[in-house]
């Protein structure tokens, strides 16, 4: 059994990953800390793992989490580099939920989440947990940064047409819609039921934290910088995200459908969609999924790729588990094979 640690296990993410382990077969949870609720039975403020869960929320205490062999921090930007230094060198590996660890360049990621990073050494290594792509670096990784669930659905559904040269990499459009669980679990009058709910929003046009991070991953594979303009919005649910891409075709005569399912044809994780079809988010609700559909509208020189994902699973929870599986070489799948909730 492999013995675990979460920091930070009172917010959405935090207590969707604990939903996820305990129902893993090769888990056993050591340690669930929140400063906030340190000494409250886990089961007490979350019902839904009574019997399930049978832990009482700890402060962090490095002496505590450095007899895990892994621990994920599903806190706050900025958390997980207090503590990641300390317990690498005590040999635990690290899964970090948040941005601590997902750019490269220390300089951009002080722009973008305006603090200063306190181990930018560790950026070199950590590797960026999107197993479609870094699988093998995921294996032998022992600081993994797991990508932010924006990032996710657009870097999954631009991926095929980038590796194969089929698109302009200058004219990329990234129309993104988020429920509202996208934010966290804290008091926001913003996210509020009477001002969220009967409307509909963009926001962060003019910059969204996730842009350089999509900028960063998809500029990997294009080898030169791209272009691409993200608007995300927010919709009135509670969980999702619906990723709407628009890209330049280079090659108008291409089979796109078969582009797409030859390319991820070996993903347990993408479901690529029949042509034609068209994903809702309710399609992966609870599930660590990321379903695509790729359409060709009329004129012939516009890509349009649908995916949708679980922001709390496949945009958090679910990957970070996902790559915890990869990490102790085991199967991918295990702990991550339940089925979507309906209606």
């Amino acid at each position: 059994m492999i013995k675990v640690g979460v920091v930070g296990g009172t917010g959405y993410t935090g207590v969707e990953l604990l939903r996820l382990l305990v129902q893993h077969p090769a888990v056993q949870l050591q340690a669930v800390t929140s400063r906030g609720e340190a000494g409250t039975r886990i089961a007490d403020l979350f019902p839904n793992l009574r019997g399930h869960l049978n832990l009482t929320f700890t402060a962090p205490s490095l002496d505590h989490l450095s007899q895990c062999e892994v621990v994920f921090f599903a806190t706050p930007n900025g958390t997980a580099m207090q503590m990641a230094p300390a317990l690498l060198q005590a040999g635990v590996k690290v899964i970090d939920l948040a941005a601590d660890f997902r750019l490269n360049d220390v300089a951009v990621w002080e722009q973008w989440y305006g603090i200063k990073h306190l181990c930018p050494e560790l950026l070199a290594e950590a590797v960026y947990g999107l197993p479609e792509i870094h699988r093998t670096e995921i294996a032998k990784a022992r600081l993994v940064a797991c990508p932010g669930c924006y990032p996710t659905a657009v870097q999954l559904g631009f991926l095929p047409l980038l590796e194969a040269k089929l698109i302009d990499p200058q004219s990329l459009i990234a129309d993104a819609k988020s429920g509202v669980s996208g934010a966290g679990r804290k008091a926001s009058i913003p996210m509020l039921m009477g001002e969220a709910g009967e409307s509909f929003k963009a926001y962060n046009v003019l910059g969204h934290r996730h842009w350089p991070e999509i900028c960063q991953g998809l500029t990997a594979v294009t080898k030169t910088p791209v272009g691409l303009t993200f608007v995300p919005h927010l919709v009135p649910m509670i969980r999702g995200i619906h990723a709407t891409l628009y890209a330049t075709l280079l090659e108008p005569t291409v089979d796109l459908q078969s582009v797409f399912e030859q390319r991820y044809q070996q993903e347990p994780f993408v479901d690529i969609l029949p042509a034609g079809a068209h994903p809702e988010t309710r399609n992966v609700r609870g599930v660590n999924i990321c379903q695509m559909a790729v359409h060709r509208p009329p004129s012939g020189k516009t890509v349009v790729v649908l995916a949708v994902i679980d922001n709390l699973v496949k945009g958090a929870a679910g990957q970070a588990v996902q790559n915890m599986n990869i990490m102790f070489s085991l199967p991918e799948t295990t702990g991550l094979t339940a089925v979507a909730w309906l209606p």
